[in-house]
């Protein structure tokens, strides 16, 4: 009995892990209270102060139902999962008197800080109630969402914008201009409570990809790659998250010859069975609470009697992370990606490493608007539709994405070390979010006890 009364007591204790575990990831109630204050935290504070530095004062987001502009997406509750019939919201900033006007010409309040700025039967016609709102406040400039260089900045369809333009009054034409730099800066900027946030975004992301690169997926002679990435995808989906790209795995090996860039995303062998010997690499990464993540990185599946990596893969991810460290001691405030890129590459390429970089923002979207230091195809800079004119700003997260080229005459090939990892430019520098690798995973993980 004395035993039954002791496990009683110990049960909650030998659980404690599984439940720690359980609450790491919010159910979605909890979700969404954290997203909408998080929300109103960035109208109240971040927006008024993104409007005074890019000099508008009014901005106007226009979109319809399951056509929504992506900006305007990142701004609706919670419980918004589109707009409704034809959203319009317009924020108005009187720098002198330190106001800020959050409407919504919709019949509707839109989340907690913006409220519904028409009563339909007042006034039935929608437009006219907007341009109500534009001449009680005559806005010295009036930003709209239409943009070349920034793809996320150009979310206003044309007809939203014939329509608005044609119910405007021809007085207020030439103080229409692109909210392109507003746009980004809201996309791009991340609030010190988002940072706290990405850093378990970023920590659950790795803990899946540690996961599926150990002996508890892959079975060496026997999981191919595919059944891989179809494991890191259902993990997903089993924690209740999402993923804004499909994973990918890929394997570099002594009978192979180094591919195309383009084979990691593109054209590789589907079912392609993992065996002792092989350098992985995967690409991987996760959306939660309207954030996202965008991670790459390696494992060595282990010969029998090997404990650990060889030194010749242990030393190319060393030189991997030198071109990081080139990459991130290149950003500096108000630089563009163009010049980062120049720099950074010039740098790395003295030291005789062979490297490519192609980061991207990350944040709101994978694929996020800001600094682009690269592309993957555009090792010379990008041109200025691809946004190389935008300089590199604080309180802003990238996909720090590169690798570097290195010779194995073991294998008597060249492979390729393909890196990427979230991290943090701010007032004091740069950081990176949780960490990066600079340790091959093994697979399976030595047992010290038993040796391998």
């Amino acid at each position: 009995m004395q035993k039954l009364v002791s496990l009683f007591y110990l049960l909650p204790l030998l659980l404690l892990p599984f439940a720690l575990n359980s609450q790491q990831i919010l159910p979605e109630q909890e979700r969404a209270r954290v997203v909408d204050e998080i929300l109103e935290e960035r109208f109240n504070t971040l927006l008024p102060t993104l409007m005074d530095q890019t000099g508008l004062d009014m901005w106007i987001l226009i979109s319809r139902e399951y056509n929504e502009d992506p900006v305007l997406k990142t701004m609706l509750p919670a419980t918004w999962l589109n707009a409704r019939r034809r959203t319009i919201l317009l924020f108005y900033r009187d720098k002198a008197n330190d106001t800020m006007d959050k409407l919504a010409v919709a019949r509707y309040n839109v989340g907690k800080s913006i409220q519904s700025a028409w009563d339909k039967e007042k006034e039935p016609n929608q437009w006219k109630r907007l341009i109500q709102l534009i001449e009680e406040r005559n806005p010295k400039s009036i930003g709209l969402n239409f943009s070349k260089d920034h793809n996320i900045a150009d979310g206003l369809d044309k007809t939203d914008f014939d329509e608005f333009m044609a119910n405007l009054p021809k007085k207020y034409h030439s103080r229409v201009r692109s909210a392109e730099q507003l746009a980004v800066r809201w996309i791009e900027t991340r609030t010190p409570r988002e940072m706290v946030i990405y850093n378990q975004l970023v920590d659950i992301t790795h803990d899946i990809i540690a996961e599926a690169f150990s002996e508890k997926v892959i079975t060496p002679g026997i999981t191919t790659t595919t059944e891989v990435e179809w494991w890191m995808r259902q993990k997903v989906t089993d924690l209740g998250l999402e993923t804004w790209f499909h994973p990918t795995v890929d394997v570099q090996r002594t009978s192979e010859e180094l591919v195309s860039h383009l084979y990691s995303f593109s054209g590789r062998p589907d079912d392609l069975v993992i065996q002792p010997g092989d350098l992985l690499h995967c690409d991987f990464g996760i959306t939660y609470l309207r954030l996202n993540t965008d991670c790459q990185e390696l494992a060595y599946v282990l010969k029998p009697n090997e404990t650990t990596a060889p030194s010749f893969l242990v030393n190319a991810l060393y030189d991997g992370n030198r071109v990081q460290d080139f990459l991130t001691e290149s950003m500096i405030k108000g630089r563009t990606g163009n010049e980062i890129l120049a720099k950074a590459l010039s740098d790395a390429k003295a030291t005789g490493l062979r490297p490519a970089i192609y980061t991207h923002p990350l944040g709101s979207y994978g694929h996020s608007a800001g600094t682009t230091i690269g592309m993957w195809d555009a090792q010379g800079g990008v041109m200025k539709d691809d946004g190389d004119n935008y300089p590199l700003n604080p309180n802003t997260v990238y996909a720090i994405e590169l690798n570097t080229t290195v010779n194995i005459p073991e294998w008597k090939r060249d492979i390729r070390v393909m890196l990427e990892e979230a991290g943090f430019y701010g007032e004091d520098g740069f950081r990176y979010v949780n960490g990066r690798q600079t340790e091959l995973l093994l697979i399976p993980r030595v047992k010290e006890h038993q040796g391998n």
